[in-house]
């Protein structure tokens, strides 16, 4: 499965409750093509791509990755 296989109205936002879409609904961003762009952090960063990089560094090292809320 490929997140750029899907679109942004594909969007799980709810995983309890499938039929909840997002606060914005539709009113998204332009630069949104496909899922694998949908999130991007406070700091400009794709998040799917910096959870891949954590996840893959965590393997790396043998170390536990943590998932905080700030």
């Amino acid at each position: 499965m490929k997140l750029q296989n899907y679109s942004p109205a594909q969007v799980i936002w709810d995983i309890e409750d499938l039929s909840k879409r997002p606060p914005w609904g539709e009113n998204i961003s332009k630069d949104i093509s496909n899922l694998s762009n949908y999130f991007i952090t406070s700091e400009g960063e794709n998040l799917m791509e910096m959870l891949m990089k954590v996840l893959e560094k965590g393997q790396k090292t043998n170390s536990d990755v943590y998932i905080e809320n700030l």
